[in-house]
């Protein structure tokens, strides 16, 4: 479990979730946990740190909302990192908010509708590839372990909305892939490193244009 302190530094503003949003990711927390051994949602060697590596990790993401922002798509959502924590979070802070979570992977879309269900939640989930999707205009895009940097701005792109910005979760080989990325895209970069490691980045983009 994690505390109050390492929610609000991972926000980064000073507020104390509710116990409904406590109990939400609680329950999320251990549906993950049934569900894994079945369809792999996590690797399970991540599991006994679930909380810090998968939870906190995601709530970081949820830092670039503004008030004004109503439409959030999330990439590839595999076992729901950061897509559902964003859902959870959403409700908690931002209730105009629409979460859309995209899985292609049948069995993990049926995991993220039946969270959806249990939790008492509102977000979308659809089962379908990125690239068959129509433009979303999405306020914010994530993505957590999907693609190089380069290729997530590429799924990105086309569902981003005029000032739309990109939140990356990203590990050890940020530095190498924004160069990388950088060769096919300019965009401004706000990278703020991980609560969670030191080596890790959540890379807030904006102004994404093609080379």
């Amino acid at each position: 479990m994690i505390g109050p302190e390492d929610i609000s530094r991972a926000l980064g503003f000073d507020q104390a979730l509710s116990s409904r949003a406590t109990e939400r990711l609680e329950t999320f927390v251990a549906l993950v946990r049934k569900w894994n051994p079945t369809i792999n949602v996590i690797a399970k060697s991540t599991s006994p740190d679930l909380w810090v590596r998968h939870v906190l990790d995601s709530i970081q993401a949820v830092r670039c909302l503004k008030p004004h922002h109503r439409l959030w798509l999330d990439l590839g959502s595999g076992g729901g990192f950061p897509g559902v924590v964003v859902g959870i979070l959403a409700e908690e802070f931002f209730p105009n908010l629409k979460v859309v979570l995209v899985e292609s992977d049948k069995r993990k879309a049926v995991f993220l509708t039946q969270v959806g269900r249990q939790l008492g939640l509102s977000f979308v989930v659809l089962a379908s590839r990125i690239e068959d999707l129509d433009p979303q205009c999405a306020d914010v895009v994530s993505a957590r372990a999907l693609a190089p940097l380069a290729e997530l701005c590429g799924y990105a792109h086309r569902h981003l909305a005029p000032n739309g910005i990109c939140a990356f979760l990203k590990g050890a080989n940020a530095s190498l892939e924004i160069e990388q990325a950088q060769n096919h895209w300019h965009f401004d970069l706000d990278r703020v490193e991980s609560v969670t490691d030191a080596r890790s980045s959540v890379l807030f983009l904006k102004g994404l244009v093609h080379v």
